[in-house]
C-alpha cells in the first residue's frame, strides 16, 4: 500500500520533475516509510511507500526490473503474489526481492496487460516501457485503490489522490456540472470518469489504459461479472449456497492476511466485520487485534454498538481495543477528515474512520474490513423495494428509491449555470441498467451499486481515511472471485431474512445469535446528523464565507432555508440535506479552490 504519481508528456518537453516531487511530498501520509523518484525521456515517476511486503529496500519504487526493460510503481497488493511468482520463476524470470511489486513487473513482461487477469488482489500502477516510452495504468477489479488523472495539452499527470494532482498545479478547478447533480442525487457518488473538478478524471474500475507516446490512448476492461444464474449452481439448494459462500468467505480472508507485518481487523459487531474476526480464529489465529468506535449520543440517537463488538471479541478471545468521541471531537476532526478526501464524501462514517484509523495506525500497518458486503449481497432495506419491480421498470424504481432527491428539485437548489440541461443522473442509471448481463431487477441494482456507488462511496471512504495515517485496509468481501459468487446466487437467498439471508446463514455457523440476528447497524455520528453546535458552527462559517458567495453554486434562498432550520431538512434518503451543501463548499475550501 502505496501512494504512486507521475507526468507523461507528448509534445517534446522533459517532464516537470518538481510537479512529480510535490505530488509525492502530498501523498507522504500514505507511504511514511520511503519514498522515490524516476525519470527518463518524456516519463517521470514518484512513490510513497507503506512496507508491507518485502520490507527491505529490495522492495524500493520506483522499481526497474533487472534488465532495464520496464519501470513501476505500485499501490496496493496481490495477495496471490507468491503463487505467481513461483509461476514466473518456472518460466524463466529471476527475482531480485520478495516484494508483489516486482512480480507485477515480472507479470506484464509474460503476459503483457493480460497480467491483471491473475491478479488477486487491489491494486493501482503505472508501467513504463523503456523501449517503446509506452506507459500502461491499470485499476483493480473493485476499484479499491483509486487513480486519478489530469490532461493539459502536451501533458497527463496520474495520481494517487485528487489533492495530489492539485499540488502539482496547472489543474482546471472549475466544478463539472454533471458531478455536481451526480453528487447531490446519488448521495455523493460521483461516477467515473468524471469528478466535481473538470480538470480531474479517474481510471475507471477493472480498467487498463495504454498510452502511447504521442498522447493517444486505449482502454481495455478487463473484467465484469454476468449477474444471471450460472448452469454449474444449477439446482443448488440453500444449505449448499451457504457453505459455498462461507467457503469462498474463508479463502478471501485467508488471502488477505499475507503480510510480513500484523494483521487487524475493523470490529464494528455487525454481521460482516464479525464474521471475518470469526472465520480468522477458526484459522487458528490466536491474539487478534481488534478495534471499534463510537460517538456520544445527540437527539436521544446512541452513537456507539459496544455492546455487540465487546461480545465478538469476547466470543474469539481478541485483543480489543474501542474508541469513544465526544461531540466535541467530530467538529475538531471534521476539518482533518476533508482534508483527506480525494473527493467530498457526506456519508458519516467518513469521521469515524479518520479518528479511529488514526488510533489503529498507532498499533497495525494492516486491517481488514467488512465494507462491501451490503452491496454485494444485497443487505440494505431498500433491496425488497428494488427487487419488487418489473426489469424494465427498474431504472425508475431505482432513482426513486436510492436518489437523495429527483432532477426537478434541483432547480430550487442549484444556480442556472450549474444545473445540467437534461436529468444526467437518471440517465446514467438508465444506461448501466440496460446493458446485457442482469438477469432480475435486483440483478440490476445490485450490478450498479457493487460497480459504481460502492467504488465511488464507501470503498473510496475506506481507502482515503486509512491511508490518511498510513493504515491499509483489506476488504474480503470485495474479494473478485466472492463477488462472482454472489452475482450468480439468486436474488431471493440474498433477499431472505431480511437481507443477506444467505450470509445470515454462513453467519449461523461460527457466530452467537445475537450477532447474526441483531437489528441492522450503521456507523451513527450523532453530531453530524443533527447538527450539534461545533459542527453547525462549521457550517455557517463555510457557507458564509466570501469563497462560497463568489462560487455562487447554490441558491442562496434555498442556503438560508437550510440554515434557518438546520436538523429540519431531509433528503428522500434521509440525510441531512444542510450537511451535504455544506460538505461540497467545506470541501472546496479545505483543497484551496475558489
Amino acid at each position: 500500500m502505496c501512494g504512486l504519481s507521475g507526468e507523461i508528456r507528448f509534445d517534446g518537453e522533459r517532464p516537470d520533475l518538481a510537479a512529480v516531487e510535490r505530488m509525492s511530498d502530498r501523498l507522504a501520509a500514505r507511504g511514511p516509510d520511503g519514498r522515490g523518484t524516476w525519470t527518463q525521456g518524456a516519463v517521470a515517476l514518484g512513490h510513497r511507500r507503506l512496507k508491507i511486503i518485502d520490507l527491505s529496500d529490495l522492495g524500493a519504487q520506483p522499481m526497474t526490473d533487472a534488465r532495464g526493460e520496464i519501470t513501476g510503481v505500485f499501490n496496493g497488493c496481490v495477495y496471490n503474489y507468491q503463487e505467481l511468482r513461483d509461476e514466473l520463476r518456472g518460466l524463466g524470470h529471476h527475482f531480485a526481492s520478495t516484494s508483489d511489486t516486482e512480480v507485477v513487473l515480472k507479470a506484464y513482461q509474460q503476459w503483457g496487460i493480460a497480467c491483471v487477469e491473475r491478479f488477486y488482489g487491489m491494486f493501482a500502477f503505472a508501467l513504463v516501457e523503456h523501449r517503446t516510452g509506452r506507459v500502461v495504468l491499470g485499476r483493480d477489479r473493485l476499484g479499491i485503490k483509486p487513480l486519478y488523472l489530469a490532461r493539459t495539452p502536451g501533458r497527463l499527470r496520474f495520481a494517487s489522490s485528487l489533492p495530489a494532482l492539485l499540488a502539482a498545479g496547472d489543474v482546471d478547478t472549475s466544478l463539472d456540472p454533471v458531478a455536481v447533480h451526480q453528487y447531490l442525487s446519488w448521495h455523493a457518488t460521483v461516477a467515473a470518469p468524471h469528478t466535481v473538478l473538470n480538470g480531474v478524471r479517474k481510471l475507471p474500475a477493472a480498467t487498463v489504459r495504454v498510452v502511447e507516446p504521442d498522447g493517444t490512448h486505449r482502454d481495455h476492461r478487463y473484467w465484469q461479472p454476468s449477474y444471471t444464474r450460472r448452469p454449474e449452481y444449477a439446482d443448488m439448494a440453500p444449505d449448499e449456497w451457504r457453505d459455498l459462500v462461507l467457503e469462498a468467505l474463508r479463502t478471501a480472508v485467508r488471502r488477505r492476511m499475507v503480510s510480513d507485518v500484523q494483521v487487524g481487523v475493523l470490529l464494528s459487531g455487525g454481521l460482516d466485520s464479525s464474521l471475518i474476526v470469526a472465520l480468522l480464529a477458526d484459522e487458528g489465529q490466536r491474539d487478534l487485534m481488534t478495534f471499534s468506535v463510537g460517538f456520544e449520543a445527540e437527539g436521544g440517537e446512541e452513537g456507539d454498538e459496544f455492546r455487540y463488538s465487546d461480545l465478538v471479541a469476547r466470543e474469539f478471545g481478541t485483543d480489543h481495543r474501542r474508541l469513544m468521541v465526544p461531540s466535541h471531537g467530530v467538529s475538531a476532526a471534521l476539518d482533518g477528515a476533508v482534508a483527506a478526501m480525494s473527493e467530498p464524501m457526506i456519508s458519516h462514517d467518513v469521521v469515524a474512520f479518520h479518528l479511529l484509523s488514526e488510533q489503529v495506525s498507532k498499533e497495525v500497518k494492516v486491517v481488514q474490513s467488512g465494507q462491501g458486503a451490503d452491496e454485494v449481497f444485497a443487505g440494505y432495506h431498500w433491496y425488497p423495494e428494488l427487487a419488487d419491480a418489473a426489469r424494465e421498470e427498474e431504472p425508475e424504481r431505482y432513482a426513486a428509491t436510492y436518489f437523495d432527491r429527483p432532477h426537478a428539485d434541483l432547480t430550487r437548489i442549484l444556480q442556472p449555470h450549474m444545473l445540467p440541461h437534461e436529468d444526467v443522473s437518471g440517465r446514467f442509471v438508465r444506461e448501466h441498467m440496460a446493458v446485457p448481463g442482469a438477469e432480475t431487477a435486483l440483478d440490476a441494482a445490485l450490478r450498479l451499486d457493487t460497480h459504481v456507488m460502492l467504488v465511488d462511496d464507501p470503498v473510496k471512504r475506506v481507502d482515503n481515511m486509512t491511508m490518511a495515517w498510513g493504515l491499509e485496509a483489506r476488504v474480503p468481501f470485495l474479494d473478485h472471485e466472492l463477488v462472482e459468487l454472489a452475482a450468480a446466487c439468486p436474488p431471493e437467498l440474498k433477499l431472505a431474512d431480511g437481507g443477506k439471508g444467505v450470509l445470515k446463514a454462513a453467519g449461523r455457523k461460527l457466530l452467537p445469535r445475537d450477532v447474526v440476528d441483531r437489528p441492522k447497524g450503521y456507523f451513527p455520528v450523532p453530531a453530524i446528523k443533527h447538527m450539534a453546535g461545533p459542527v453547525l458552527d462549521r457550517v455557517r462559517e463555510a457557507l458564509g464565507s466570501p469563497e462560497a458567495n463568489r462560487r455562487g453554486v447554490f441558491q442562496e434562498s434555498y442556503v438560508a432555508e437550510l440554515l434557518a432550520a438546520p436538523d429540519e431538512h431531509r433528503t428522500n434518503r434521509g440525510a441531512n440535506a444542510l450537511w451535504q451543501v455544506a460538505l461540497l463548499e467545506i470541501w472546496l475550501q479545505t483543497h484551496g479552490i475558489k
